[in-house]
């Protein structure tokens, strides 16, 4: 889920490989290559809604769908698929603040739950009548917080290459009490690395994340781009939050995509494992593997994942 593979011990991160592990970040006819390629705001409008905990930008119109980029990541993960959405769907572009460029007020506050209530408020205010949700990584935690907090607020939710505890990576025995030293240590290994150290283990990193250049390099920009003190917030908040608990008695449909890759990501078997196990307490899930990409599905797997995507919103 992190960009921060080198900050934890080596069985923790080939965990972190396989799950939505080392990226919590970043995205479809324009290929997502040529997208993730520009720099971290081309093509971006102005937003339509700006807090100091998120940004939203609105394109199309038709049904509203929600897109939530990962740890680290800009919105522009996602403009891939909001250009080819646009023209049957009202496209909301959320941006976090404190990644990929993005300002900053918090210190070492928390992260997730008052971003939350921000989403939360942005779709109340907008007026959005229970949109699609669809996050990516820390993306599709918060789409699954979201329908946990706020059913109401909530149609679907499409959660890409997460799962509802990071930590389950440590193993099947983990709990948040478990995980809350490594937590802080990688929070505090977020704040202290310096530049150089920095962008190169992003660089690393990012090799495992996706399969093509050009999505290495936008992330490894987005990630260099963003606020220490908001990542390690964010880390620390994203490592600590267990949202399996709340699993048996969502009633929002849930749709679970996840990554597989034989030539240097996560084995299948080990995969399907995984991601059964996690989600087994969520009634109707439904578990859905693609086959030959890394974390960033819809960069390395953008036919593939548009299909699953237009599949999801019709059903």
């Amino acid at each position: 889920m992190l960009h921060l593979r080198h900050l934890v011990g080596r069985s923790t991160l080939r965990a972190l490989l396989f799950a939505s592990a080392a990226g919590l970040a970043a995205g479809g006819a324009l290929l997502a290559t040529d997208v993730l390629a520009a720099p971290v705001r081309a093509q971006a409008a102005a937003p339509a809604f700006v807090s100091d905990r998120l940004s939203v930008e609105v394109v199309g119109s038709g049904p509203d769908v929600i897109l939530i980029p990962g740890f680290a990541s800009s919105r522009e993960v996602w403009r891939a698929e909001a250009e080819r959405l646009k023209a049957s769907h009202r496209v909301h572009l959320v941006q976090l603040a404190g990644f990929a460029g993005e300002p900053w007020s918090h210190g070492d506050g928390p992260f997730l739950e008052p971003m939350i209530g921000e989403l939360a408020r942005y779709v109340r205010e907008a007026g959005l009548e229970r949109p699609a949700v669809v996050g990516h990584s820390m993306g599709g935690l918060t789409g699954l917080m979201l329908a946990q907090r706020h059913p109401e607020r909530v149609g679907r939710v499409m959660s890409v290459d997460s799962l509802p505890f990071f930590s389950a990576l440590y193993g099947p025995t983990a709990t948040v009490e478990t995980a809350r030293p490594f937590a802080e240590q990688t929070a505090a290994a977020i704040r202290s690395m310096d530049e150089a150290a920095f962008r190169a283990g992003q660089v690393q990193t990012d090799a495992t994340m996706a399969r093509n250049e050009a999505t290495r390099a936008a992330m490894l920009e987005w990630s260099v781009a963003s606020d220490r003190q908001a990542m390690a917030a964010a880390m620390r908040d994203v490592m600590t939050t267990d949202l399996r608990p709340g699993l048996a008695t969502m009633s929002t449909p849930v749709w679970a995509i996840y990554a597989a890759d034989a030539d240097g990501g996560a084995p299948a078997g080990m995969a399907d494992g995984l991601w059964a196990r996690e989600y087994a307490g969520l009634p109707g899930v439904r578990l859905i593997r693609v086959d030959g990409s890394r974390h960033f599905i819809m960069a390395d797997q953008p036919a593939r994942f548009a299909g699953l995507v237009d599949q999801f919103l019709a059903d």
